[in-house]
């Protein structure tokens, strides 16, 4: 069973409920199975009718669920011969940015992406898909290999943001960022990015500065958190909420706006209740990006990239 948030108050309780029932019955004394259905299909519908109507602070809720797929599972799940490559060649290798050639769905490619851990050990070994400047160096010389190799680049983005200490600052985090973005945008071979949870200020359009832009339903991207942006404005990070409202965060927003480039639909209630079939419906996004882009070539890469970003708030 998923831990609920606090939205999910309601759910959980009719859940509970479910189970409660289901603990009776199990001696087989009393047959309570119509009732128990009766609940789950309230409880179901309780959860698709919640789900429909999110807001963006209770969508940015949900994209930092600790259940949901990273990249890890991503890798498990989509790719084939995955052979991870390490280091920056210059300090060392951060664990929060991943990557190295895979074969997905027939062709090779190299993947790169954040991860964040799924429990304590492995949240602090990955510093919670915070990146430091080794980790955007090594995702530069993943992407120049690949161009080198003439293999798609495929990036999977979930982070907070860049990691934001003394050591990450005195390392060249800026610097790092900027090119590791430049890089994205000089690649002469197709690259599709996939913000599958929380895409963060630099950290995450460092490696989402693709030719296509996909999202998760109920993922979102900006560039600050809302928490942060709300302690700028109103002193406070208890106007979370208002300013998830004002930043536009959403997946449907950026949409809507031209930011991106396509929604990925979840599982009713989040990618955290079914993963599989959150992982199998990204593939299915990713390979028909990579198929569109399919025969176009570098000069032609690099100028659709151009022509995407520029045009982002340009009024007609």
């Amino acid at each position: 069973m998923p831990s609920f948030l606090d939205f999910e108050k309601p759910i959980a309780e009719l859940q509970a409920r479910i189970d409660e029932l289901r603990d009776t019955g199990a001696d087989g004394g009393v047959d309570i199975s119509a009732e128990i259905a009766k609940l789950q299909t309230k409880s179901d519908r309780l959860l698709k009718d919640t789900f429909a109507r999110l807001t963006p602070w209770q969508k940015t809720q949900v994209a930092r669920h600790p259940e949901r797929p990273h990249f890890k599972h991503y890798v498990a799940g989509l790719f084939e011969e995955f052979v991870p490559l390490a280091g920056d060649r210059a300090f060392g290798d951060d664990q929060a940015i991943l990557g190295g050639f895979a074969t997905f769905r027939g062709q090779r490619v190299m993947v790169l992406g954040h991860e964040k851990g799924d429990d304590t050990a492995s949240r602090l070994r990955h510093n919670f898909g915070m990146g430091k400047p080794e980790g955007y160096r090594k995702a530069i010389r993943l992407m120049e290999l690949a161009d080198r190799a003439r293999l798609p680049v495929l990036t999977l983005v979930d982070t907070s943001g860049a990691f934001p200490g003394i050591q990450a600052e005195e390392r060249g985090q800026a610097e790092a960022i900027a090119r590791s973005t430049d890089a994205c945008l000089a690649l002469g071979v197709p690259m599709v990015a996939a913000v599958v949870g929380e895409g963060g200020s630099g950290g995450a359009i460092a490696l989402a500065s693709g030719n296509r832009v996909l999202m998760f339903e109920h993922a979102v991207y900006s560039v600050i958190s809302p928490e942060g942006c709300a302690s700028i404005l109103w002193r406070t990070a208890d106007k979370a909420a208002d300013a998830a409202e004002a930043m536009k965060v959403t997946a449907q927003d950026l949409k809507s706006l031209g930011v991106i480039d396509g929604i990925v639909a979840e599982p009713v209630g989040g990618a955290h209740r079914d993963p599989a079939a959150a992982i199998a419906a990204l593939g299915d996004a990713l390979e028909a990006q990579l198929r569109d882009l399919t025969g176009m070539g570098g000069d032609a890469l690099r100028r659709d990239r151009r022509e995407k970003f520029l045009k982002m708030g340009r009024v007609a």
